[in-house]
C-alpha cells in the first residue's frame, strides 16, 4: 500500500484554507485506498523533517501561500529525495512571483494586464496608473491583500500606509467584465468556469472561501471562440511555467463591448484549493472525475526532482 504524508496548514496567510484543503484530501486518499499520515505544518522545520523520517512513498502537498507553494517546501522535499505532488521548485517560485510570471507569459505571447511594481512611498504620493487600478502583493495568493482603487476613491494613501506585504506593491490596470478560470490536469485543460461574487463585484478572499460567497457557472456562458481561447491559454501558461500535476489559470474577460471580448491572463495557481468551495474539484467533477480519483491521480503523478 502506498504511504502518503499529507502536508497541510503552514505559516502563510492562507493557513486556514490549507487546513480545509488538507482535511478533505486526507479523507479522499483514505477512501481511495492509500495509507495516509496527516502532517500539520508549523514554523518548526526540523519537526517537519522528523515527521517525514522515515520518508513516506509520496508527500501530498496541500499547503498554500508562502513557503508552501513558492518553491520553499519543494526544495526541502527535493533535498530529502521524496516524491511530491504538484509543481517543482522553479515553476512554483515563478508562479508565486507575479511579476516574473507575467514576464514569462508575455514572452509566450499570452495577454497580461498592463502594470508595474511601485514603492509604498510612490503609491502614497500619486496614482501610478490611470484610475481604476488594482493594487496587490507581488507574492501572495487567494486574493490576499488585493485592493481596487476607483475614481473618486480616497483610500490610496491609507492603502500605502497600511501595506504589510513588503516594500513594493504590484499595480495593474483594472479590467472590467467577468472572472473566468480554467483548471489543468497534466496536459488537459478541463473547463471554463465563470465566478460570480455574491457580496460585490470583486472576487476577494471571503468570496472565494466563505460558504455562499460566490457562485460558479460551469461551463461559463461565453462565446465559443472565447471558451476555446481560455482553454488554450491555460494550457500554454501551465507549460510556460513548467508546471506539473494540476494548476489553475485565472482570467479577466472584458465583454462590455460585446463578444468575443478581451481575455487577459491574471495568474496561475500551482496549488489550487481543494476545499468544498474550490474550483479544481468542481471542474474535475464536471469532467466525470470524482474527488478521491482526482487526489489519487495527483499521487500517481508525484515525482522527485532531485534526480
Amino acid at each position: 500500500m502506498t504511504r502518503v504524508a499529507v502536508l497541510y496548514g503552514g505559516i502563510s496567510a492562507e493557513r486556514e484554507v490549507s487546513l480545509a484543503s488538507g482535511a478533505q484530501v486526507i479523507e479522499a486518499l483514505r477512501e481511495a485506498g492509500f495509507e495516509v499520515t496527516p502532517v500539520e505544518v508549523g514554523a518548526d522545520l526540523p519537526a517537519l523533517i522528523a515527521a517525514l523520517t522515515p520518508p513516506p512513498d509520496v508527500v501530498f502537498n496541500a499547503l498554500h501561500g508562502r513557503f508552501g507553494e513558492d518553491g520553499s517546501i519543494q526544495g526541502v522535499l527535493d533535498w530529502l529525495g521524496i516524491r511530491y505532488t504538484h509543481s517543482g521548485v522553479r515553476a512554483s517560485a515563478l508562479a508565486m512571483d507575479k511579476t516574473a510570471a507575467k514576464t514569462l507569459f508575455a514572452a509566450a505571447g499570452l495577454p497580461v494586464p498592463r502594470g508595474l511594481l511601485v514603492d509604498r512611498e510612490a503609491l502614497a504620493e500619486a496614482d501610478p496608473l490611470p484610475l481604476p487600478y488594482v493594487v496587490k502583493p507581488a507574492n501572495e495568493g487567494s486574493s490576499v491583500g488585493v485592493e481596487i482603487v476607483r475614481a473618486g476613491d480616497n483610500r490610496r494613501a491609507a492603502i500605502a500606509r497600511n501595506w504589510r506585504w513588503g516594500d513594493r506593491a504590484l499595480v495593474e490596470e483594472y479590467i472590467p467584465g467577468r472572472e473566468l478560470t480554467v483548471a489543468v490536469m497534466g496536459e488537459t485543460a478541463l473547463a471554463v468556469t465563470e465566478i460570480i461574487a455574491e457580496a460585490g463585484a470583486f472576487y476577494d478572499y471571503d468570496s472565494k472561501y466563505a460558504p455562499g460567497g460566490s457562485r460558479h457557472v460551469i461551463p461559463a456562458r461565453v462565446d465559443q471562440r472565447t471558451e476555446a481561447r481560455a482553454l488554450e491559454m491555460a494550457l500554454a501558461a501551465h507549460r510556460a511555467l513548467g508546471c506539473r500535476g494540476a494548476s489553475r489559470a485565472d482570467f479577466r474577460y472584458d465583454d462590455t463591448a460585446g463578444e468575443p471580448g478581451r481575455l487577459v491572463l491574471l495568474e496561475v495557481n500551482t496549488q489550487p484549493g481543494l476545499t468544498r468551495t474550490s474550483l479544481l474539484p468542481e471542474q474535475a467533477a464536471h469532467r466525470g472525475i470524482a474527488f478521491p480519483a482526482l487526489c489519487a491521480w495527483m499521487v500517481e503523478q508525484a515525482t522527485c526532482r532531485a534526480g
